[in-house]
């Protein structure tokens, strides 16, 4: 090692210490969201002072702030306490598609496809296959972090390389493409109601659908798990050399024929409920489209995505678990709905605390004042959309490196970013891809992220020595890569103005 890539590395390792020592002290995601609130009342209460108001771009109307901290602002907190948790859009439609997905990944069909599409890849592209297979295990939650990432340093090492790179690659995929899939999963219902209650703030009418980035993020996937590959072969294999650790291959197990069994068994019930909805709105007044408009964009389909995936990890799930016979009676499938639940109980927590200060900050007016002022001065500003919306990936990816969750980040961001835009003239659907482009790059590099230690415990097994500086120095070079090409396809994107997701124009 030369004395300036010494010098290069002491700087980095400075640099990621800051982030972790900084990281590490801030509050619990929960505890921010409750001292946001209590903070956005006394915000209120300051601004209120003041002379202060804005014009609606609008409607000319004047905005002024309105101040909480008064007999009619604490009334107005206790009277809605409840309802403000209750109608929270991201609440329903994360417990509903988790309970179908639930089903799917309880009676063991998430984790076997996994494996069989690992286990058919050629060697040739196995490395592609398992950043590919890491990307759409994220349509199931935490099943990449607990099963594949392992899974694949075994499978690594099986053939001869480096278990390790393996690892690197399933968890570049998993993490570092977290907002790139083929399939909608729970993120993408919980990020559009998120922005849907932003986008109230200017417009009370606007609907965002939970496909709303659908369009780049399935062409996203194929880039990113190019990208991922490219990565791995010709910068972390290289770098890590020769494994000459004590790990010794395992041997993986080929599927059961219970499981081949409940494979085809889900084939079958998945064709059949695909048939369904495509017969619901391939003809032009099919019983899934607009019953008015015979659109769509506007239909039952769309507008209920959220149902579709629950009912869609549901048929799976049933099929699969009768045919491997990991499903025996309906108990088994209350367990496996009742375990999902029970690891959302902090959410549920985190939520209650997140929709009163989405409430609260809407009732205040300062969302409103804050999007003029904003919009203001980027107009003033002279930065045109490209230089601004590269500006705000920029801005998500580094918040990321600090609050691990995307929902409580972008609860957090949406509030403000949205409004701000919607005045520029930009959707909130393409502000809210820009923001999982940001989001996902810096995931592999965050120590805040929620399954960064469960991957350092991995990463130990093959290297005893390894910390957190290790994983991190593995992982920068495709956060680097996948913020370049992901940044990049969003401006060519952009510039062609294609929608980003069904009914998902750049403008409105």
């Amino acid at each position: 090692m030369t004395e300036t890539a010494g010098k290069s590395n002491k700087y980095i390792e400075k640099f990621l210490g800051v982030i972790e020592k900084v990281g590490n002290k801030l509050p619990h995601p929960t505890t921010l969201f409750a001292l946001f609130a209590l903070g956005v009342i006394v915000l209120s209460w300051i601004v209120s002072q003041f002379n202060f108001s804005v014009l609606h771009p609008g409607s000319g109307l004047e905005i002024k702030p309105i101040n909480l901290l008064s007999v009619e602002g604490l009334h107005r907190i206790i009277l809605n306490l409840i309802t403000n948790f209750t109608s929270f859009a991201p609440l329903g439609t994360v417990l509903v598609s988790l309970l179908g997905i639930a089903v799917a990944e309880h009676s063991g069909l998430i984790g076997t496809s996994l494996r069989l599409l690992v286990l058919k890849a050629p060697k040739k592209l196995l490395t592609f296959v398992i950043v590919l297979a890491g990307i759409l295990s994220n349509t199931a939650s935490e099943i990449g972090y607990v099963l594949l990432v392992p899974l694949s340093a075994i499978i690594f090492l099986a053939v001869g390389r480096h278990p390790i790179a393996g690892l690197a690659a399933a968890f570049a995929g998993v993490s570092g493409g977290y907002s790139a899939n083929l399939l909608l999963g729970t993120i993408d219902p919980l990020l559009a109601g998120l922005t849907q209650e932003a986008a109230h703030i200017i417009d009370k009418s606007y609907e965002v659908n939970a496909a709303a980035n659908y369009y780049f993020m399935f062409v996203s996937t194929f880039f990113i798990a190019a990208a991922g590959t490219w990565v791995t072969e010709k910068i972390v294999i290289p770098r890590l050399g020769t494994y000459k650790g004590d790990a010794k291959a395992e041997k993986i197990k080929p599927l059961t024929q219970d499981e081949k069994r409940g494979l085809w068994y889900t084939l079958a019930a998945t064709s059949v409920f695909t048939l369904i909805i495509l017969a619901g709105i391939l003809p032009d007044q099919g019983f899934l489209r607009d019953p008015k408009t015979f659109s769509i964009l506007k239909s039952p389909f769309l507008s209920g995505i959220v149902s579709f995936i629950f009912l869609g990890g549901l048929v799976a799930g049933l099929a699969y678990g009768i045919g491997a016979k990991t499903i025996k009676n309906d108990n088994d499938v209350i367990k496996g709905m009742n375990k999902s639940m029970e690891t959302l109980g902090s959410y549920i927590v985190l939520v209650f605390f997140a929709a009163q200060f989405v409430a609260f900050f809407n009732w205040t007016n300062l969302g409103m004042i804050v999007a003029v002022e904003g919009a203001n001065l980027l107009k003033s500003s002279g930065l045109g959309p490209i230089p601004l919306l590269i500006s705000f990936i920029i801005i998500s990816g580094f918040i990321n490196l600090f609050i691990g969750s995307a929902s409580a980040k972008w609860a957090i961001m949406a509030p403000v970013f949205i409004p701000m835009f919607m005045l520029l003239g930009y959707s909130p659907e393409l502000v809210q891809g820009a923001y999982r482009v940001g989001d996902s790059v810096t995931n592999i590099i965050s120590p805040m992220m929620s399954y960064f230690a469960l991957i350092i415990a991995f990463v130990g097994k093959y290297d005893p020595t390894a910390g957190i500086g290790t994983l991190i120095a593995t992982m920068l070079p495709y956060t680097i890569t996948f913020f370049i090409i992901w940044t990049i396809m969003f401006i060519v994107w952009f510039l062609l103005g294609i929608p980003v997701g069904p009914g998902a124009d750049l403008f409105i």
